[in-house]
């Protein structure tokens, strides 16, 4: 994870307690170069100083915003600036913490925020490898697969495509295949997940 904070005492504590807690922590006190420096593939959360030099921590939110960050952010500081809290939630900001944080609020908010990044990187990855599985059926069985998943017949998939039915079968057996479904309410949540259904099916489907 990462830690931003301009203050070198507070830098210091922060990272000793969050080491002492088990997290493997980057600790900056300079903005610009944890910019240059941060990896949106580390696995973790930010913990993001309020008031930095040269840029606010508003200012660092939005160019992370600009990249491939995926990490939850979680803001500190020493003023109770509604205006600004209210616009690091807006932006996505996990958490607020106001200084001086009792120390187990602090370990908390970071384990929430490393937990929901570790949901939201099973999630992609599980994308991912839909994409991949998408990405190996043919154009005739994509056609298929979307009139399945639309909850078209075998014969009217037949009547769209101008084939028979019987190739039809065919097409959406090579389909659950490819797509390691096991059922229909299988094949259908694949798509959901994918973002290729409207409605996501219910556990009894």
């Amino acid at each position: 994870m990462y830690l931003v904070d301009d203050d070198p005492s507070v830098l210091r504590a922060v990272k000793r307690l969050l080491t002492a807690g088990g997290f493997d922590t980057k600790a900056y006190s300079d903005p610009a170069l944890f910019l240059a420096e941060h990896n949106p593939a580390t696995p973790g959360c930010i913990l993001l100083d309020m008031a930095l030099p040269g840029l606010s921590g508003i200012d660092v939110q939005s160019k992370l915003a600009a990249t491939a960050h995926r990490q939850p952010v979680i803001f500190m500081s020493g003023a109770n600036n509604v205006p600004a809290t209210i616009t690091a939630l807006k932006s996505g900001a996990m958490d607020f913490l106001l200084k001086p944080f009792d120390e187990t609020v602090l370990l908390a908010a970071v384990r929430a925020a490393i937990a929901r990044d570790a949901v939201s990187r099973e999630e992609e990855a599980e994308v991912s490898d839909i994409a991949a599985r998408l990405a190996g059926l043919t154009p005739r069985e994509r056609a298929v697969f979307a009139r399945v998943i639309a909850g078209r017949l075998n014969k009217q998939i037949a009547a769209d495509l101008q084939i028979v039915e019987k190739t039809v079968k065919v097409h959406r057996a090579r389909v659950m295949k490819k797509m390691g479904a096991r059922s229909l309410a299988e094949l259908v949540r694949l798509a959901y997940k994918y973002g290729l259904a409207d409605d996501e099916p219910s556990p009894e489907a």
